[in-house]
């Protein structure tokens, strides 16, 4: 499996050496392990994974600025803050999910990488932002958690003024992003650019909406009791 993460890796111009490599080898030996108890991926083939998740979730490091503090909402299996954190060590990485039992994996991959400046919450992303992380962080991440004006009440009040949200999403997201123009307009974000990144070796096409944080979001958002998904703003 290393010489296909460094050869796919190289790819994309991130130079894997070989600590890296098995980091990411026993992120995947994990992952499958925790698979076969708990609900984490449908994705489990080795060059699958890699190139689907592992290269995915670094396909716009580059738009990371060097020793940001970020937090990825829904983080899941770990996807994209871990492979993120393991070819950017110089990141302070917070990882969120509602669901505990994926905190625990996310907890136990970090103790087995000895990833420092890293850690998971058990917790929604409207009751972080109630906290002292609202206004904090460089940069936010979300990947497959929900339609992208949502995401944009989830997000944008964790970060902070002068830092940036980037929305993973597939290919065609233009709608999307029509759709959320009010939600980024009343979080006081403003919509910097749309990324469309080849994933190597196949016909996909990853989108990464990015968006800066230009004021403090109005205290009333994120509204809470699910209205983010059920009455989008």
């Amino acid at each position: 499996m290393k010489d296909y993460l460094q050869n796919r890796f190289s790819l994309i111009n991130i130079e894997l050496d070989a600590k890296k490599a098995e980091m990411f080898e026993k992120y995947y030996n994990l992952l499958i392990e925790w698979n076969e108890k708990f609900n984490l991926t449908a994705i489990t083939k080795e060059r699958e994974v890699c190139d689907k998740h592992f290269i995915d979730s670094v396909l716009c490091e580059s738009c990371i600025p060097k020793n940001s503090v970020l937090l990825d909402i829904g983080s899941g299996a770990g996807f994209p803050a871990l492979p993120l954190k393991i070819v950017r060590p110089d990141l302070k990485v917070t990882m969120i999910d509602s669901v505990n039992k994926k905190v625990t994996f996310l907890k136990e991959v970090i103790k087995a990488l000895n990833l420092e400046n890293a850690e998971a919450i058990h917790i929604r992303s409207e009751e972080l932002a109630r906290s002292s992380y609202r206004d904090f962080f460089d940069v936010v991440t979300g990947r497959a958690v929900a339609r992208l004006n949502t995401l944009c009440e989830y997000s944008l009040p964790l970060v902070k003024k002068g830092g940036i949200f980037i929305a993973y999403k597939a290919e065609n997201v233009e709608d999307e992003l029509k759709e959320a123009e009010n939600a980024i307009r009343l979080l006081n974000g403003k919509f910097v650019k749309l990324l469309k990144i080849p994933l190597p070796g196949s016909d996909i096409v990853r989108s990464f909406a990015i968006i800066s944080k230009i004021d403090k979001t109005p205290e009333k958002f994120p509204r809470g009791k699910g209205k983010e998904r059920s009455d989008p703003l």
